[in-house]
């Protein structure tokens, strides 16, 4: 396990992001539906993905929006 630490920069993106636009436990249980969800699509060469693109398209959503508070990458010109 890594013991880097955040900058206070990434930190503070962070709380607000889990303050104001998700909470952690739904980013929990949408890591968690995609990891899920693709790992069983593959698993069962993708017929199970047809029935849960709602569930990919929100877990899809939410794992750019944490990405991007982590590290900005879609912001930078």
């Amino acid at each position: 396990m890594s013991t880097t630490n955040l900058s206070q920069e990434t930190e503070t993106r962070l709380t607000n992001f889990f303050n104001n636009t998700i909470n952690p436990k739904e980013m929990a249980k949408a890591i968690r539906q995609v990891n899920y969800i693709l790992a069983l699509g593959v698993l069962r060469e993708h017929e199970t993905l047809k029935n849960e693109v709602s569930n990919i398209e929100n877990s899809f959503y939410w794992l750019n929006e944490l990405a991007e508070v982590l590290n900005p990458y879609l912001d930078e010109e």
